[in-house]
């Protein structure tokens, strides 16, 4: 038995019991290519030590070998042949939190207008790029969730989420501006984009990829010197969730009851499971840092905080 087939055994287990274990697949088809045409008949920890140490950064043969060590693991219960390598053959680094860009909604805006100057010319295409990055700014929503979403998902109460990160489902409020928008976007997309129930379809009827997306992203923020050329760090297209997050709390002021409640339903809205999970997409700016000092100075006065 080939490991690649061993490979498709496992990810079959794993769906089996809920996972959706996409990237994890993908990683171990890459390793298990990499066996097989080494001619490996069980699992080797050199062999998967070899093969992650190809990945681009350390942090990538981190987690390369974190998914096929669990692999190697449940063959290892059936055959004591198949090897399980060492947990820290790469360090035990944490990855650092990267830092986010806070994106103004002016630059928001120039990005939704050069999205409209995507190729294809006079197709579906650039309005495509240029609604569904102004969803992902006025909703926060994750892009896997965006171009996940079917015309049937858009309700008169909001979007309905389905089966998210958490394999959860649910219910996100629109405002007005935005339906108006999707509206817009939907008479045009169902002239010509043909039957895929998706609400977001490219020139080619089918919906856009996670990946085609955010290299549409980068490459908008670099036409508009948003981002420096390859290697250099500058906004990504998951800061428009962080984005979303930190406006969110601007508007609330100094009032700390309406934080404590708006913290609440921000986290409800972004579909994470507990608080401490919003808080990793705030980021302070000159708004909050001067409410901040209001609110202080009023303490140090005497006042309510």
């Amino acid at each position: 038995m080939t490991i690649s087939t061993c490979v498709q055994r496992y990810v079959a287990i794993k769906r089996g019991l809920g996972y959706k274990f996409a990237d994890q697949e993908q990683m171990l088809q890459n390793y298990a290519a990499f066996a097989d045409r080494h001619g490996d008949e069980h699992v080797s920890s050199a062999r998967i030590v070899e093969w992650a140490s190809l990945a681009p950064s350390v942090h990538r043969s981190r987690e390369w070998l974190r998914v096929v060590r669990n692999f190697a693991i449940s063959m290892h219960a059936e055959d004591d042949h198949n090897e399980i390598p060492p947990r820290d053959v790469f360090g035990r680094g944490k990855r650092p939190r990267p830092r986010p860009h806070i994106i103004a909604e002016a630059d928001i805006a120039h990005i939704m207008e050069m999205a409209l100057t995507l190729p294809p010319v006079a197709s579906l295409t650039p309005y495509t790029y240029h609604y569904l990055i102004g969803l992902l700014a006025t909703t926060g929503l994750r892009v896997s969730e965006a171009v996940g979403l079917l015309e049937s998902d858009l309700t008169s109460d909001g979007l309905v989420i389905r089966e998210t990160k958490f394999h959860k489902t649910r219910l996100v409020p629109i405002d007005r501006s935005t339906r108006n928008a999707l509206g817009d976007y939907l008479a045009l997309r169902r002239r010509i984009g043909g039957s895929d129930p998706h609400l977001f379809v490219l020139s080619t009827g089918e919906p856009p990829e996670h990946a085609s997306v955010t290299r549409a992203f980068i490459k908008l923020a670099r036409r508009l010197g948003l981002r420096g050329p390859q290697g250099e760090r500058g906004p990504r297209l998951h800061d428009l969730r962080h984005s979303f997050a930190v406006r969110a709390l601007e508007r609330c002021g100094n009032d700390r009851a309406a934080i404590n409640r708006h913290m609440l339903a921000l986290s409800t809205y972004l579909g994470h499971a507990c608080l401490s999970d919003t808080y990793w997409y705030l980021e302070a700016t000159p708004v909050l840092i001067r409410q901040i000092a209001e609110a202080t100075e009023a303490f140090g006065k005497g006042g309510a905080a």
